[in-house]
């Protein structure tokens, strides 16, 4: 947890994930890089922090971060499953076009 930060019991812990993930669904404008952003600043997390958790580079996380990268689908997947979330590809309905 960034040191910054009084450390959080597992009850506020929960309450930050929660928080984080009612926020990024709330703002679907938010580029990748402004929603990994804010979850890693609501769960008080340093980059390398959220790199360990998600099993990622730290310059991953960095340049998806920075808008430098998109990453890959593999790379934001392992971020977002940190909230339970994740991103899908789903074939577009022949109707719909």
């Amino acid at each position: 947890m960034d040191k910054r930060y009084k450390v959080m019991t597992l009850d506020e812990q929960v309450a930050a994930r929660r928080q984080a993930i009612e926020d990024v669904l709330a703002h679907p404008e938010w580029t990748l890089a402004q929603s990994v952003r804010h979850m890693r600043r609501t769960m008080r997390l340093t980059t390398h922090e959220l790199a360990q958790l998600a099993g990622l580079s730290f310059r991953t996380v960095q340049n998806i971060e920075r808008g430098v990268s998109e990453g890959t689908v593999a790379s934001v997947n392992a971020l977002l499953g940190l909230l339970g979330l994740k991103l899908g590809v789903v074939r577009a309905d022949d109707a719909s076009g």
